[in-house]
């Protein structure tokens, strides 16, 4: 195994305007995942009010004119 007592240069600081796009990189994915969850959210709602069977049932039988 290849073992050395030579150190690394220490890293250097990233400038202003990369600092500024990784913020900025970080902060578009951030609001990119909230606004798919706003948008998805009225499609994954379950509406209890009516199952299933009834609205098939419904959508199926003629509708009856009542009167006299």
């Amino acid at each position: 195994m290849f073992s050395s007592n030579v150190t690394p240069p220490p890293r250097e600081r990233a400038s202003l305007g990369q600092a500024a796009g990784r913020w900025l990189l970080g902060l578009t994915i951030v609001a990119a995942l909230v606004g798919s969850v706003v948008v998805a959210r009225p499609a994954l709602t379950v509406d209890h009010s009516v199952s299933p069977t009834q609205q098939s049932q419904s959508s199926q039988q003629p509708q009856t004119s009542q009167g006299h």
